[in-house]
């Protein structure tokens, strides 16, 4: 026994787990991430500590001469009344323009699911606004939503002449009129992804509500829509973060106005930075912005994560029971 474990030993057997244990040690992986980890560190991070930097100073960008401010420029934004304007629209955007899309895109996904007939043509129609770029509708909507525009043609011509009005051109309407549109836009990827989670659900637990007398609504409330968590929860993230971001059709419908009606953090960030030449103010904006969108995403995901410990499940269970 004595020879044969030496003879096993020195052919190399015995000691094939210490080649092993070294692969374990290794990253198979890093040459395929490096790429992507050299670009998000070297770029990305690197870019928001310059504008960290920046944001400490009274700079317009262009002249060689930097005057440090320290924290003057945050102190600035938090007496700032449209910065606190544009946080109020962002978050009336937000839960106004999510709801909405919520709503359609379920009832969307649920009409498609229903086999109906030229089921592929709806889909098309539906989808078709999320990969038109806003610099070619926004001229689109600046014509159908002008005082002379389409909408009130129509208005006028189905007898609801007494509701015509600025759209655009008004403090009152120029922020709903923003959000019909984005709802408009991204309502089409709302339903699309609420198709596809649609798709993944266990077809026997439908075919089982039905067998004990569930109607459509109650296997929708009680079935279909809590299965569907985790892409409301994602799409509120991109959302949340979208809302932040949003600058393309407020800015190409109504340039932020009238009188800052339709001002973001996107928007307002560009007035400073390019037009009014602050661009140490513009970075403190643009830091405040990425703090806040952080927070709001982490808040989501801890908001909409599901609850996996035993004693969560075990709680669940006796409920059901």
């Amino acid at each position: 026994m004595t020879v044969s474990t030496e003879r096993l030993t020195s052919s190399g057997v015995g000691s094939s787990s210490r080649p092993r244990a070294r692969r374990r040690l290794q990253a198979p992986g890093l040459p395929w991430i490096l790429p992507a980890l050299v670009l998000s560190v070297g770029l990305i991070y690197y870019c928001i500590a310059y504008t960290g930097y920046i944001s400490t100073l009274n700079w317009d960008g262009a002249s060689p001469e930097k005057i440090s401010v320290g924290f003057q420029n945050y102190a600035n934004i938090a007496r700032d009344p449209i910065f606190w304007r544009a946080i109020w629209h962002t978050v009336a955007f937000f839960v106004v323009t999510f709801v909405v899309q919520t709503v359609l895109g379920v009832v969307f996904a649920v009409i498609m699911h229903s086999r109906i007939r030229l089921a592929v043509i709806y889909k098309v129609i539906v989808f078709v606004p999320v990969v038109l770029a806003p610099a070619i509708m926004a001229p689109v909507f600046r014509q159908i939503f002008a005082a002379d525009g389409q909408f009130n043609w129509v208005l006028e011509h189905v007898g609801l002449g007494f509701l015509q009005q600025p759209w655009i051109g008004q403090e009152s309407t120029a922020l709903p009129v923003i959000m019909v549109i984005t709802i408009w836009q991204w309502t089409g990827l709302t339903f699309v992804l609420y198709y596809a989670a649609m798709s993944q659900i266990d077809q026997s637990l439908l075919e089982a509500a039905r067998i004990d007398g569930a109607g459509n609504l109650r296997t929708l409330v009680s079935i279909i829509w809590p299965s569907l968590r985790g892409t409301t929860v994602a799409l509120a993230i991109l959302g949340a973060i979208g809302a932040l971001k949003t600058f393309d059709v407020p800015w190409l419908v109504t340039i932020a106005g009238p009188n800052n009606a339709t001002q973001f953090l996107g928007t307002y960030i560009y007035q400073m930075t390019i037009q009014l030449a602050h661009v140490g103010y513009g970075a403190a904006l643009s830091i405040v912005l990425l703090v806040i969108a952080l927070v709001m995403a982490i808040i989501l995901q801890l908001v909409g994560r599901e609850d996996t410990r035993p004693e969560g499940r075990n709680t669940r269970s006796k409920g059901a029971r």
